[in-house]
């Protein structure tokens, strides 16, 4: 028996449901992003997602006895959360409008990439094999946009900066004080919807009749994509070793570009799976040694 089906095995099934439901959900929610939008308009989209996520996990929390965060707490929670969830997905969301959910999820593979950049800023240090890593994901995004990268110019420059906002964010956010636990997911949520409604009012986002597709999607990403993911990411957190908790890095991209294949009506070329090689490894180079300082998430 090797050594992967030994560690398999000392893993409870309700692990290994946990490790499931991140794999497939996270992973899922760059197709339902794109469902959502058809008829949505995309912060007010976010907006709602976040903010009913939020209340509900907040409301669930304090029925159950936790704490309300303290002002310094909802604090550093909004500045996480705008910079992961209005910052990170809120680009990724408007980038979606130009730009494949395969693609999308496949250049945002390169979080943890930024991250071990990000991570100087605070004296970390960086790994030779690490920087080896950066160069291969690196050079993964250069065969992406050779090959199926077909993208507006402000979509491209969008889903680069969704990763830089996701990846500093988890970086400061370890230096700042938030509440425990889920508590915590819930304070963030609820701050970054409240930025993406006012994104949605200021600029004028126009409400339509949304198709039953995109409600449906939107309650996918609100109940499984913000509620039970992140459930399901805390218990990992504690019962199991960080590096298997945070292994979704290496799968969501494939789930995505599945989905997308598969349901979307979307394609990669040769080159393009060729590209999605080349950055998974990049970011296996650089995420597993790392693997106890989880910086990299989900749409």
């Amino acid at each position: 028996m090797s050594a992967t089906v030994r560690a398999a095995a000392r893993y409870s099934p309700l692990v290994l449901l946990a490790l499931l439901t991140v794999y497939l959900v996270w992973g899922s929610t760059y197709f339902g992003i794109r469902v959502a939008i058809e008829t949505l308009p995309p912060m007010g989209m976010l907006a709602a997602r976040f903010l009913v996520a939020g209340a509900l996990l907040f409301g669930l929390l304090r029925l159950h006895g936790a704490p309300a965060p303290t002002p310094a707490e909802w604090r550093s929670s909004a500045i996480v959360g705008v910079l992961l969830l209005g910052g990170g997905t809120g680009l990724v969301t408007l980038a979606e409008r130009d730009v494949s959910s395969s693609v999308a999820a496949m250049v945002i593979a390169v979080s943890p990439l930024f991250a071990s950049l990000f991570a100087r800023l605070w004296g970390e240090r960086t790994s030779g094999r690490e920087w080896a890593g950066i160069g291969i994901g690196l050079l993964g995004i250069v065969l992406l946009n050779l090959g199926d990268l077909r993208a507006t110019p402000l979509g491209a420059v969008l889903l680069v900066l969704a990763p830089l906002c996701w990846t500093f964010g988890s970086m400061w956010g370890r230096h700042l004080r938030l509440p425990s636990g889920l508590m915590g997911s819930a304070a963030e949520m609820l701050t970054g919807g409240a930025v993406l409604l006012v994104l949605s009012v200021l600029t004028r986002e126009h409400w339509g009749t949304p198709s039953a597709a995109s409600l449906w999607a939107l309650a996918y990403l609100v109940v499984f994509g913000s509620m039970l993911a992140y459930s399901a990411y805390s218990y990992l957190l504690h019962h199991v070793r960080p590096a298997v908790a945070t292994s979704y890095a290496y799968v969501n991209p494939v789930v995505a570009v599945a989905l997308g294949v598969g349901f979307g009506g979307e394609s990669l070329s040769p080159l393009g799976w060729a590209a999605l090689a080349v950055i998974l490894a990049g970011v296996a180079l650089v995420a597993w040694p790392r693997a106890a300082t989880p910086t990299d998430g989900p749409a």
